[in-house]
């Protein structure tokens, strides 16, 4: 079968391999491997990518790519990954990769409000591509005495790859305010044979330029859900419009389960989500908190149908502040998968909060204050985002 091009990136294609990746060593070093097997380009896309052992590994895989005369291009958001320094910079560049940095509206040493790059992005050749809520970092990796956060990646292969490819164009040329007009980035033509039939679309949210497309992808999800919906997010704080569209599933009777991390690097953020505590137990949900590390998972599934994985938390953050990708891929068999997968988490590394377990553990002040924080993280955002959202660009 002869490739074809694709016109929309909003629609599912057919021709492709989907397949779930924990994160972690099995995550680097898939990762690893794909740019290993390029033969033209990469695009390497993160939010955070840390100069240690596991960013320098991938630097170090990614100079060896320009080394046999691959075209890598990189882009780094510039206020998460503000702690790889100069002299690291200069290296990347130095060994022939094409380096940006993402430039929010504001950026600070110690403070940051507006638009970011959160995606988690690798593709390769138009071919291969990983999409994931990982970052490059020791804290994703598994190293000797320190396990890795707990998170997941779709790794695909097919159609679904040229568009991942078009959009890690479009935000390579989109990575400064001030881009001079340069040519299209083009792969010669080789055709080859699709590996498969999986129905896989790729969704983005950018609020300035008004792309919705993950956030309308959960709201799907909670129209279409008949039995069962499991949300795994490492910072659950939906605004109102998620919150009541999940309302009404859990009303119609969908059984929902929601995974989130017992201890978070956000404390703040972590207090305001207990605080949603009580609107879940009202709508009949079961909660589970992850006490073996850090989860920083992001993925959804429901009815043993359709699942998503990428960088989008279940928040009022990834639905009106960062840019954001997801993929979404309507399949049985790997619905299943991820649902055996986020059961066999809660059996085996989650406590369920009851909200008689929840009453007994948080007292009268302590619920206050979580109260408190959930208040203080809606009004930042509120304030930020309106002020932000007057003075958006046309795309």
């Amino acid at each position: 079968m002869t490739r074809k091009r694709i016109s929309s990136i909003t629609t599912y294609t057919e021709h492709n391999k989907a397949e779930l990746v924990k994160g972690g060593k099995d995550f680097f070093n898939l990762m690893h491997q794909l740019i290993g097997k390029a033969e033209a380009c990469v695009h390497l896309q993160f939010y955070i990518f840390d100069d240690d052992e596991t960013g320098r590994e991938v630097k170090e895989t990614l100079v060896q790519a320009v080394n046999r005369g691959i075209k890598v291009y990189m882009v780094l958001d510039g206020y998460a990954s503000r702690g790889i320094t100069n002299d690291f910079v200069s290296e990347i560049k130095k060994a022939g990769i094409h380096f940006r940095w993402f430039e929010p509206f504001l950026k600070a040493r110690y403070s940051y409000f507006g638009r970011r790059l959160h995606n988690k992005l690798l593709v390769v050749d138009e071919r291969y591509a990983l999409v994931s809520g990982i970052n490059i970092s020791n804290r994703y990796n598994d190293l000797p005495g320190q396990p890795a956060w707990l998170d997941y990646a779709m790794f695909v292969e097919g159609e679904v790859s040229a568009q991942l490819f078009k959009v890690a164009v479009k935000m390579w040329k989109q990575a400064r305010w001030s881009v001079k007009k340069e040519s299209d980035i083009k792969l010669p033509f080789k055709p080859y044979s699709y590996p498969g039939h999986c129905l896989v679309r790729v969704r983005q949210n950018d609020w300035v330029r008004s792309r919705n497309e993950v956030t309308r992808s959960y709201l799907e999800m909670f129209k279409k859900a008949n039995s069962h919906i499991y949300i795994m997010s490492s910072y659950f704080l939906p605004g109102n419009l998620l919150k009541r569209r999940l309302g009404r599933a859990c009303k119609r009777g969908v059984h929902l389960k929601v995974i989130v991390t017992g201890t978070s690097d956000v404390y703040v953020s972590k207090q305001a989500e207990r605080y949603m505590y009580r609107w879940l137990f009202r709508n009949n949900a079961e909660i589970y908190e992850y006490h073996k590390g850090i989860l920083h998972a992001k993925m959804a599934t429901y009815d043993g149908k359709w699942t998503t994985v990428g960088s989008y938390n279940f928040n009022f953050i990834s639905t009106y502040a960062s840019i954001e990708l997801n993929v979404d891929v309507l399949d049985e068999k790997l619905a299943k998968e991820a649902e055996k997968e986020l059961q066999t988490t809660i059996d085996k590394d989650c406590t369920r909060i009851t909200e008689e377990h929840y009453r007994t553990e948080y007292n009268v002040f302590e619920r206050f204050f979580q109260w408190l924080c959930y208040r203080l993280i809606r009004s930042i955002f509120y304030v930020f985002t309106f002020y932000f959202r007057r003075m958006k660009k046309p795309d």
